[in-house]
């Protein structure tokens, strides 16, 4: 049996992409006959404090660990802690899912062990970590080490190479569960309607999904609602929550446009899936006006529900919209525009919105499903420990 240490600084029921693919990429590395051992950070718990494992399946041990207030002491200790872990299970290689702190962290204790190591970058790791306050030396010693690098897009991939000189860095995309996220069947509605979220028949849904915050393009999504809802009836509907530290801006536009931001409707976090799915099929139009991106899954998440989807051309993200023919590409330069953009795709020709809703569906189910990311994470392994027992 193949023993794996995954390192990831947030995990399910923790909010996020981030906590979504590590969630997801442990499932499905159990799936391959591992047995993954998952070391989490939580600011719910003592300093410190380790709780018992939770078991995700047979395959799989979660241990959290509280959070110091510094990374000074956060870091030795969980060292510490890794440490005693290695000694009881003996792990054949270290996985860290982000650049910092985990990758880093994976990277060295597999060098003081002398064991493989991968890390997978995501997105912020490099397109913020590498500008202060970030640590660009910490960071690219990490890229130089790590035996094995994955790469969310082919973007990012390319930004590995300029940083660390490597040219061995793997795609592995993100992946979405096809059998929850996939067009409306009319014969089985859910259970989230218009109506139960008291969204008017004729109101335009805009909507939106994950954390918001800065890099989204917050202010962008409120601008737009602004302009749409100035020509016709709209809704803003955000499927999870605002990031605690840029409620302000959200306050702000309910002072200068109370009457607009009456209809931003925010769901909260959602644990469940499905119901995430049946309320991105009630989209008219999702946006994703990143400044900054890997491959975001929430809209793969979209694309797969049969939204059709307006984002920025951010990461990897013109590696899965092709302008026109599957959603459709605004600029970063241009996403002041992201209004007119939406009114601009509200008067699409009802059989040219369905072909493009229709190869938005195709796309993830060609090249981001589960069973492509499985046989993407066999590829990693076998690099990664090709001759373990």
């Amino acid at each position: 049996m193949k023993r794996l240490l995954l390192i990831t600084e947030r995990f399910a029921p923790d909010l996020g992409g981030l906590a979504t693919s590590a969630t997801r990429l442990v499932t499905t590395l159990c799936q391959l006959g591992i047995e993954v051992d998952v070391v989490t950070w939580s600011r719910y718990l003592q300093p410190g404090e380790v709780l018992p494992p939770e078991t995700l399946d047979t395959k799989s041990r979660i241990y959290r660990i509280g959070l110091y207030r510094h990374w000074d002491m956060t870091m030795p200790h969980t060292l510490n802690f890794l440490d005693w872990l290695h000694q009881t299970h003996h792990y054949n290689a270290v996985w860290g899912h982000y650049l910092f702190p985990c990758g880093f962290l994976a990277t060295w204790f597999a060098a003081l062990q002398g064991i493989p190591s991968t890390v997978s970058a995501r997105g912020n790791d490099i397109d913020k970590e590498m500008f202060p306050p970030g640590d660009f030396a910490r960071l690219q010693w990490t890229l130089q080490n790590a035996s094995v690098i994955t790469a969310v897009s082919a973007d990012m991939s390319r930004k590995i190479q300029l940083l660390s000189g490597r040219n061995d860095v793997l795609v592995l995309k993100n992946a979405v569960d096809t059998d929850i996220f996939c067009l409306p069947n009319f014969q089985s509605p859910g259970e989230i309607t218009r109506e139960t979220l008291g969204i008017a028949p004729d109101e335009v849904v805009m909507g939106f999904c994950g954390e918001l915050r800065e890099k989204k393009g917050q202010q962008f999504l409120l601008n737009a609602l602004t302009t749409v809802r100035s020509q016709r009836p709209a809704c803003l509907l955000i499927i999870g929550e605002v990031r605690a530290s840029q409620e302000s801006v959200l306050q702000i536009y309910q002072t200068q446009q109370p009457e607009h931001a009456q209809r931003i409707m925010i769901t909260g976090h959602l644990g469940n899936s499905r119901l995430v799915a049946e309320h991105l099929r009630l989209c008219d139009i999702y946006l994703q006006p990143s400044l900054w991106e890997g491959m975001p899954n929430a809209l793969l998440e979209a694309m797969a529900c049969g939204c059709c989807c307006i984002a920025s051309d951010a990461g990897g993200i013109p590696e899965v919209i092709l302008h026109g023919e599957n959603g459709f590409l605004l600029p970063r330069s241009q996403l002041h525009r992201l209004g007119e953009a939406v009114l601009e795709c509200l008067t699409m020709p009802i059989a040219q919105k369905n072909m493009l809703i229709q190869a938005a569906g195709d796309r993830i189910l060609n090249e981001y499903s589960i069973a492509q990311e499985q046989q993407r994470l066999q590829t990693v392994i076998d690099r990664l420990i090709p001759n373990s027992p």
